[in-house]
């Protein structure tokens, strides 16, 4: 994208941008991404379940396709090639009420230091801030210890800051991008083979993380619409334990 007298000129194609969403199982990882990308708020998902959306983006008057790799691994970083390889950058979750999800975040960002990758850290759930285990300063002293910028915010009530955190991250990547720092130097996971098992050495208290196969998510196809803001979703996991309504995306495409 360039500019003529501080205005952006459109260029053939939008920029690229692969975001990957980590945290713990129950951090509020889909919760995040599905409020981002269609304003609601879900409460229950199958957490054993990843899913990698596609949504154009207008981020500072600017296009870029973004791709969104929400995340499942377990309590502990495992497969970590499969995003690490993929992602420009990276938003890294904890729950404010869960001090062992605020570690495993820590984790996370050690793993991530090396890459030199944008990274924010993210802690979830301010609207369960009675129960908070995890206080502000806390959150800010870990971002300031890896150099990555900070937020607090609720999926449930505020989608106004989770927006603001994802296009955050958006611009730090495409910042990297532009100035040649960053490259995708895979493609997506699903259209390369798994990585072979392997066990990465544990550094500083980082529990060891076993590169495994990872299932195949199928790949659902948007129909043709005007204005459509998501473009694919690949696999279904917002399905709510307690049949819940079907979340209705966009005309004539749904999430199970």
């Amino acid at each position: 994208m360039s500019s003529v007298f501080g205005k952006p000129r459109a260029s053939s194609a939008p920029l690229e941008v692969n975001l990957a969403v980590l945290g713990r199982r129950g951090v509020g990882k889909s919760a995040l991404t599905v409020k981002f990308l269609t304003k609601r708020f879900i409460s229950e998902y199958d957490p054993n379940l990843e899913d990698t959306y596609s949504s154009e983006e207008t981020v500072d008057h600017q296009p870029v396709l973004l791709r969104v790799m929400d995340t499942a691994d377990p309590d502990t970083p495992r497969n970590c090639e499969r995003y690490l390889d993929w992602a420009h950058a990276f938003l890294v979750v904890y729950s404010v009420d869960s001090r062992p999800s605020f570690e495993c975040a820590a984790c996370y960002l050690e793993l991530l230091a090396p890459r030199a990758r944008p990274a924010l850290l993210l802690g979830n759930k301010l609207d369960m801030a009675q129960y908070r285990q995890v206080c502000e300063a806390e959150g800010a002293a870990l971002a300031g210890r890896f150099g990555c910028q900070f937020l607090e915010v609720s999926a449930c009530l505020d989608f106004e800051q989770v927006q603001h955190a994802f296009h955050m991250a958006l611009r730090e990547a495409r910042r990297e991008l532009e100035r040649g720092c960053l490259t995708r130097t895979l493609p997506p996971p699903e259209d390369r083979p798994p990585p072979p098992q392997a066990l990465l050495a544990p550094r500083h208290g980082l529990a060891g993380c076993t590169f495994g196969p990872l299932a195949t998510a199928s790949l659902k196809e948007m129909p043709a619409m005007a204005q459509a803001k998501l473009v694919t979703v690949k696999s279904s996991r917002a399905q709510s334990k307690r049949k819940a309504p079907t979340l209705t995306l966009l005309k004539g495409f749904k999430i199970f």
